[in-house]
């Protein structure tokens, strides 16, 4: 709304899967995964105070308590029956076999217990069903508590945006803060809602695995937990060589997009300075650079599953061996050996994966502490508790000493002191860097003065609210600001409950209802996303629409008719001059030659008012106004006929 650049005058310039079928759980495509969904500003900063950040996060959990509870039962319930269930149909297997065995060596009235296996069989629906219904409740209750705890996180987010001070949002650039806004708070949301119950699903599998394959054969766990060490060891190898080089291909596709999108941008300077060559040998280097390191990238990743399959596969041939051994000494039954090699396969799935949730957790408390930064920051001066309304406002202005610095040791404004009539014309002007739109950023309260006072209407705007103060004004910026909507729409965004009729009256006084209605939908005309599909000049006279639509005591106008053609100049300027009758009015001015009729030009240089009067007085003086006149000019046949 401010245009950065202007207000300082250049002074500042996925988770892993639950079922057992990952339980090689490829850890380096997960990485990359997670790198190409999560922006490079997530990734390359870890919290800073993790602890304190998890304590301020569990705050947010505490009050739903009750309900952590009850999803915290259901996940362990559902994971114990899952697990129950290779044991269970261990039983079956041995039943089954036995019967055989039987009819193998022709004992008489050998039979398969064929109740006996249908039996088994109904437990392990009903095992697999209590388990789905628990996981089913679980995620369900979850999904509420996440939603509710996120829900009240970005509406802190929210209200606390609104009572941030402009000069947060110039210090910061928009995509760091869309980031803190919308992924961040996201990470946190999909991390309450999954990881939690999965760091539970973890644990409870972990344990309840140890001890059933403790239940079944002390021996055969021994042999099982001796292999593991091998499985972390590869895991470690391959995911530490892998994740460099995945690190290298985003950070190159990252300059191949960026060439890409700069180069098809810019395509018509390619052509015309005949760099053509030049771009396509750099598209090919850096290229070169991502084909080395993502096939080395995906290699690595390829081989992660294939090795660790080898050594689970030298753990299920330990077993089987061993546990064919047992059986023959009848140590156990056939069908705890089917359940054991299950197990084992399950056994590395819950490590690798807490492993790969400690690390989301690591980034999901990085971007909690970065929303609860901004929650922190510094916000605006309160409004006063007994604001003064100004019920008839005439549009007087006057700055009083004004003092005002950016930063505390670089002074800008200094002792500043102006008096505007109701009705007055007053421009602006100066070089790059004066203060110009500084002033208005004071006098609308973007930013507080340090000392002095600005008052309208004898009224200290220190005493009324910001929304009452804000209303006072109506602004046209250079740069247009127009939403996704109907143009008519975006005309009645100047006052809220304006009927049709006076959308249509404020469009023909700004010169802007005959173009409107040659539109296809006329005033139901949607402008697109980036208001691509009307022209510059056609923006700004709905921009002045819309603030005549507002009907504001004083206008705040910024010269835009740099880029537009000779007619539609002369509209915007006639608009313009129907805008500013009965106002008061500041004028930043860019061309001196439009400011001529000003009842009063201020010349600013550093942050000072050096001249002011009209435009045959300035130029009469032969002073600064005079040397920004003719550089603009070249040659005095424009100043003799002005004068």
């Amino acid at each position: 709304m401010t245009q950065r650049a202007n207000d300082k005058e250049n002074h500042e310039s996925t988770l892993i899967p639950e079922e057992s079928d990952l339980q090689d759980t490829d850890v380096v495509h997960e990485e990359a995964e997670e790198g190409a969904s999560e922006s490079p500003y997530l990734r390359s900063r870890r919290a800073k105070d993790f602890k304190g950040t998890a304590r301020r996060l569990v705050r947010y959990l505490r009050p739903k308590a009750g309900p952590l509870f009850v999803v915290c039962l259901f996940a362990a319930l559902s994971t114990l029956f899952r697990i129950l269930t290779p044991k269970v149909m261990g039983k079956a297997t041995t039943k089954l076999f036995e019967g055989l065995l039987q009819r193998m060596q022709g004992s008489p009235g050998s039979l398969i217990d064929y109740g006996y296996i249908s039996r088994i069989l109904l437990i392990l629906a009903g095992l697999y069903l209590l388990s789905a219904l628990f996981n089913y409740l679980q995620n369900y209750i979850m999904a509420g508590v996440a939603q509710s705890i996120v829900y009240n996180l970005r509406k802190e987010v929210q209200d606390k945006m609104n009572r941030l001070p402009l000069k947060f949002f110039d210090g910061k650039a928009h995509g760091e803060i869309l980031s803190i806004v919308v992924n961040d708070v996201d990470n946190v949301s999909s991390t309450l809602q999954q990881s939690l119950t999965q760091i539970i699903s973890a644990v409870v599998t972990l344990i309840g695995v140890l001890v059933l394959m403790l239940s079944i054969s002390p021996l055969l766990t021994l042999i099982t937990l001796i292999t593991l060490p091998f499985t972390v060891l590869v895991t470690t190898k391959v995911a530490g060589r892998s994740r460099k080089y995945f690190a290298a291909q985003r950070q190159t596709l990252g300059e191949l997009n960026g060439h890409v999108e700069e180069m098809y941008g810019g395509h018509r300077i390619v052509k015309a300075y005949g760099r053509e060559t030049a771009s396509i040998e750099k598209f090919s280097d850096i290229n070169d650079k991502l084909y080395e390191n993502s096939w080395k990238a995906q290699f690595l990743s390829g081989i992660m599953r294939p090795l660790i399959g080898f050594v689970h596969n030298i753990g299920y041939v330990l077993v089987s061996v061993a546990g064919g051994v047992l059986v023959m000494r009848g140590s156990i039954e056939i069908g705890d050996i089917q359940a054991f090699n299950t197990y084992s396969r399950q056994f590395t799935q819950p490590i690798t994966q807490t492993a790969n949730i400690a690390n989301i957790i690591q980034s999901t408390v990085a971007s909690a502490e970065r929303v609860f930064e901004l929650l922190d920051e510094e916000e605006e001066i309160p409004d006063p508790e007994n604001p003064k309304v100004i019920e008839d406002p005439k549009g007087e202005v006057e700055f009083r000493n004004v003092c005002f610095r950016y930063k505390p040791d670089e002074p800008l404004i200094e002792n500043m002191n102006l008096h505007v009539k109701p009705g007055e014309v007053v421009a602006i002007v100066g070089p790059t860097g004066a203060g110009k739109t500084t002033v208005v950023n004071l006098l609308m309260r973007f930013y507080e003065i340090d000392s002095g006072a600005i008052l309208i209407d004898g009224v200290d705007t220190r005493d009324m609210r910001r929304e009452d103060l804000r209303e006072l004004f109506g602004m046209v910026l250079q740069d247009t600001w127009l939403f996704h909507g109907t143009i008519k729409e975006n005309i009645a965004y100047g006052r809220e409950g304006a009927t049709e009729e006076e959308i249509v009256a404020a469009a023909k006084a700004a010169r802007a209802d005959h173009f409107i209605r040659t539109l296809p939908n006329g005033y139901d005309t949607i402008i697109s996303q980036d208001a691509s599909n009307i022209s510059q000049g056609e923006k700004q006279l709905l921009t002045i629409a819309r603030a005549i639509l507002a009907d504001p005591p004083i206008m705040i106008l910024d010269e835009a008719t740099s880029s537009v053609d000779t007619r539609t100049e002369m509209l915007i300027q006639q608009a313009m001059r129907t805008l500013m009758q009965g106002r008061t009015n500041f004028v930043i001015a860019h061309r001196l030659s439009t400011i001529r009729d000003a009842d009063n030009i201020l010349v600013m240089d550093n942050g000072t008012i050096v001249e002011q009067g009209k435009h045959g007085e300035l130029l009469a003086k032969g002073g600064f106004y005079a040397d920004l006149y003719n550089s603009q000019f070249a040659g005095g046949s424009l100043i003799e006929e002005a004068i």
